[in-house]
């Protein structure tokens, strides 16, 4: 099977060659890997098996898209927002909004005319089309964009007090995201339309969710119809626990549910399955802080094993994906491990690095 072929099926619940991969890895983690395949960083997800080529079109590539060298080094995107590596990661320096008052947030405009350009990133999947499983990842959607513009406090103290020009920013919030949703869609036909919002932390819900259910629910099925428009799988990600809200998620229209962080309340991936299997496709579970950093060889593959086994117990209905990006401090035997039992040995991936390199020395 094609990888395109492949995920396709297991959203069908459809027989499959293999369990369908998305592996998400930090940075650091791909430059390791990177170099013990011998090949670009970029060429990694190939080696490492991912059906799914996905690009960012929304804020998350400000996040995550742009890669500085040097701790320290920032850049402003196009909604304002400063972003500067520490750590390994871009973090937020300056919020946008954070201390304005109503006159310069009524003012704040999105940027529409930067929509061609943010798009711009899914041009480099064209050569990809044909045999892999297309994703546009419109995310982060409301709530993480919210705090984004205002630092969080001031994004909770503005949805707790619902003045009227907040509500007002909020759905021309949810209008850029929808035009650049809708544009995605008719330019570049993708295979599936990737939403998003982090709402949950490690013990819950970051928000209450009858104040989530009020303010975001209804504006994110605006988005969730933009993808069922065109015919395409909606999937939405969000960390942490989102137990309470999973729910209203299938109601307004969700297919697909990342990243399954199964430490959280309410969040064991069984448990989830057993209960909306029927209507979900799950995507993650693979425990990035304890079992793939800190277990053994043995205890990876035993529960990666069990992860397949019992989410696929129905046919199919599941993509094979960690927690959250795979940490540095993973043994690289672990990543193998997980790997073999998907249905990819060690060898297949070094001989598949081995192809991605013959294409790099050809005169």
């Amino acid at each position: 099977m094609t990888p395109k072929e492949r995920v396709k099926a297991a959203l069908k619940r459809e027989p499959v060659d293999r369990i369908p991969i998305f592996m998400w890895f930090h940075p650091e983690t791909t430059a390791i890997l990177a170099r013990l395949l011998e090949i670009p960083p970029h060429e990694v997800g190939a080696a490492m098996g991912n059906d799914v080529c996905q690009k960012w079109v929304g804020n998350n590539y400000a996040m995550e898209g742009i890669v500085h060298e040097h701790e320290g080094e920032t850049h402003t995107d196009c909604w304002g927002i400063q972003w500067g590596r520490y750590g390994g990661f871009n973090q937020i320096v300056h919020y946008p909004l954070e201390g304005k008052g109503e006159e310069e947030c009524r003012a704040y405009e999105f940027p529409h005319d930067h929509i061609p350009e943010l798009l711009r990133n899914m041009d480099e999947l064209a050569d990809f089309r044909e045999n892999y499983f297309i994703g546009c990842d419109v995310s982060p959607c409301i709530f993480e964009f919210l705090c984004r513009l205002f630092g969080m406090t001031d994004a909770m103290l503005h949805m707790a007090i619902q003045e009227p020009w907040f509500i007002d920013l909020l759905d021309r919030a949810i209008d850029f995201n929808i035009a650049l949703s809708r544009t995605a869609c008719d330019q570049y036909t993708p295979d599936w339309l990737w939403t998003g919002d982090d709402v949950g932390g490690q013990q819950g819900m970051m928000l209450d969710p009858a104040m989530w259910r009020e303010l975001l629910k209804p504006r994110l099925k605006r988005i969730f119809d933009v993808g069922k428009q065109h015919g395409l799988p909606v999937a939405y990600h969000s960390c942490g626990g989102i137990r309470p809200i999973i729910g209203d998620l299938i109601e307004i229209g969700l297919d697909v549910l990342n990243p399954i962080q199964c430490g959280c309340p309410g969040m064991d991936a069984f448990e989830l399955k057993e209960e909306f299997g029927k209507e979900l496709t799950f995507m993650g579970g693979v425990d990035t802080i304890g079992l793939l950093p800190h277990g053994s060889v043995t205890e990876v593959r035993k529960r990666t094993r069990e992860l397949i086994d019992r989410m696929t117990s129905d046919g199919g209905g599941y993509i094979l994906a960690a927690s959250h990006t795979i940490p540095p401090e993973t043994p690289t035997e672990n990543i193998f491990a997980m790997y073999h039992e998907a249905g990819l040995t060690k060898e297949m991936i070094f001989d598949a690095a081995a192809d991605i390199r013959k294409r790099y020395t050809r005169p």
